[in-house]
């Protein structure tokens, strides 16, 4: 059994091991800006050192309100030495409610927040009480002349640290030397895909654990460098990202903050351009928009590269297979032809979509389609699929190069026990369907003030996560994860089905959708809320020679989009792949897109399915009904 250590061990070991090496880059006023892991240690030191001054207390917590930034990371780390809790905030909690609830319910008693983000604070503090502070980032987008009376800057709490180190430094050492591995490190709160956020409290040996288990399955080099594009506040970018890189003497970058969330993504392809990153962390979302653009930019370029972009893609598919089983004696040809295409295609495809330097991604939020992991590899770039929960601090499994099997969610990470088990508790054979728990130093110590849920989900110290999945039959260390069984459509006749393989594969294989929710709850029929690819329709119908603002032209649209489910039915190309008495009976044309703003995605950009459920419970009300089920009804129309 590994050594039990804290997170202030590990940033005290890797910190010191990789002294001059650099582990944060950020781009301030246009230019990246890089702090090594010895000043990380020592801006850590003066920020809890300030903490403390200003009488911060072991135990206590500090919500933390942010986007990606560096500042984020050396403010946690400073509130860890200084033994608080932190309680990470998405930026995408628009509604006060959100941030008050979490605020008051996680008791947290000071805030750090960055100058974007604080009006958000100064609207709701008169509706947390407890909180005594509120520190603001400095190097922000914009500078604040002026603060109210319970706010001060992060800079005026890291120059009370420094002159609190001169005299006091032996105070402030004890302090951090008092934590032990099951203090508390965060108190993450659930995004609410499936039911009303809880307080998922994480361990300093949970981090510490998982960090461990996860380099079991995936590594990478001294030296490289891992550009964040996922929110900080999660525990996969804490663990996959800034853990795991000081682990090995890594580096991570973060995107430049924009003026608001969309500027923000829009400078992602900048990014990665300026940093060329050796990996990154990604969720299916971002993977299919990078894809989009990929094809955008060789279609600008004309036929001839189009065409032989998509030989060397199939010949590239057709010899990767499921990677695990890739080549073989008769693909023995398409291994000179790769080497080729690479050159010719893939290689400048790779330096213009992401520098050049890339090696894979690590893919975790939700299932990633099996034509994306074929689609990133065959460019040289794999994309692996892992999966995990945050109350599982969150990694349980994951692909990596040379062990990899498409489809599948990895190899599982060591030490830990997973079981799959039955709807009575009793562990299935190999290959068998259940549901997935879990027992190692990774799980969760809790809900907080939550004892309830914590008893039902953590029972006897196996975590039941509430996933569907099965071991590979033929390769044990690997697993397959299904869906969730609380998404489970339920037919009439009291059958259950995971409705996630067809919501993942229909976007990925239909240029005219964008996302897809099925539901049904024991009804005679199973219905799909689309989201529809308006500006492929639009082109679709212009090229039959009708205007798209017409009846005529959005009925085409509403036909193209059947033909596109109805492939998945007999005679259609994607026949077999989902039972078809689970496919749609009817189709809800949604009216906007799945959104951050609107909550009907999480801020992994995760689909929160009881969102959309509640947003179009009118419509799914109405297309259970005769007109609804009609494709050409009205509201249908509409929504085009």
């Amino acid at each position: 059994m590994s050594e039990r250590i804290t997170l202030i061990d590990f940033i005290e070991k890797y910190t010191h091991k990789y002294a001059d090496l650099t582990y944060l880059r950020e781009k301030i006023d246009g230019v990246w800006k890089e702090i090594s892991y010895t000043e990380t240690r020592e801006t850590a030191y003066k920020i809890g050192a300030g903490l403390m001054a200003l009488g911060l207390e072991k135990g206590d917590k500090i919500a933390l309100l942010s986007e990606s930034r560096s500042m984020w990371i050396l403010a946690e780390m400073g509130a860890l030495y200084a033994g608080a809790v932190d309680v990470p905030l998405s930026v995408n909690l628009g509604h006060g409610k959100d941030l008050i609830f979490r605020i008051n319910h996680s008791d947290s008693q000071w805030i750090l927040v960055s100058a974007n983000q604080l009006p958000k604070i100064r609207e709701i503090i008169p509706e947390c009480p407890a909180v005594k502070k509120v520190i603001v980032f400095d190097d922000t987008a914009f500078d604040l002349e002026t603060l109210n009376e319970n706010e001060m800057r992060i800079s005026e709490v890291a120059k009370t640290g420094e002159e609190f180190l001169k005299t006091r430094s032996a105070e402030f050492e004890a302090r951090y030397k008092s934590i032990g591995p099951d203090d508390y490190a965060n108190i993450s709160y659930t995004s609410g895909t499936t039911a009303d956020p809880k307080g998922i409290l994480l361990t300093h040996r949970n981090y510490t654990a998982n960090v461990e288990q996860g380099a079991s399955v995936i590594q990478t080099e001294r030296g490289y460098v891992m550009l964040i594009i996922l929110p900080l506040d999660h525990c996969f970018a804490h663990v996959a990202g800034m853990y795991t890189m000081m682990y090995y003497g890594g580096s991570i970058a973060t995107v430049p903050i924009g003026k608001n969330a969309l500027a923000t993504l829009k400078n992602i392809p900048t990014a990665i351009k300026e940093v060329r990153p050796h990996n990154m962390l990604s969720v299916p979302a971002l993977a299919r928009n990078f894809k989009k653009n990929i094809e955008a930019g060789i279609k600008a370029q004309g036929p001839k590269v189009q065409k032989l972009y998509d030989i060397a893609l199939r010949n590239a598919i057709a010899y990767n297979k499921e990677y695990y089983n890739r080549g073989g004696f008769l693909s023995w040809w398409r291994k000179p032809l790769m080497r080729l295409f690479d050159k010719l295609i893939f290689k400048k495809v790779r330096e213009n979509a992401f520098g050049g330097r890339m090696q894979f991604f690590v893919g975790g939020g939700a299932l990633l389609d099996i034509e994306l992991q074929r689609y990133f590899c065959a460019i040289g770039i794999p994309m692996f699929q892992g999966y995990g929960l945050s109350e599982a601090t969150p990694i349980i499994c994951s692909n990596s190069t040379g062990h990899a099997i498409f489809g599948s969610s990895g190899r599982i990470v060591k030490p830990l026990d997973l079981k799959i088990c039955d709807g009575d508790g009793k562990e299935v054979p190999y290959g068998e369907k259940g549901e997935i728990v879990i027992r190692g130093e990774n799980v969760m110590a809790g809900y907080w003030k939550n004892p309830k849920s914590t008893a039902e989900t953590v029972v006897d110290g196996w975590l039941h996560t509430g996933d569907m999945g099965y071991i590979c039959p033929f390769d044990h260390e690997f697993l397959y994860v299904t869906g969730r069984f609380k998404s489970l459509l339920i037919g009439a006749d009291g059958e259950k089905y995971s409705p996630e393989g067809f919501e993942d594969s229909l976007p990925e294989v239909s240029k005219y959708v964008n996302a897809a929710v099925l539901h049904n709850n024991q009804c005679p029929y199973t219905i799909a809320m689309i989201v529809p690819e308006k500006d492929a329709l639009k082109d679709y119908v212009k090229s039959l020679g009708l205007d798209p603002a017409s009846r005529e032209g959005k009925e085409a649209m509403l036909k193209k989009i059947q033909e596109e489910v109805d492939s998945y039915k007999k005679g259609g190309a994607h026949y077999g792949l989902f039972p078809e008495r689970w496919l749609p009976g009817a189709l809800i044309i949604c009216d906007e897109p799945f959104t951050i703003a609107n909550q009907m995605l999480n801020s992994t950009m995760k689909m929160v399915r009881r969102k959309v459920e509640e947003h179009y419970a009118d419509r799914i009300e109405y297309a259970y009904t005769a007109e609804g089920k009609q494709l050409l009804n009205e509201k249908n129309i509409n929504s085009l």
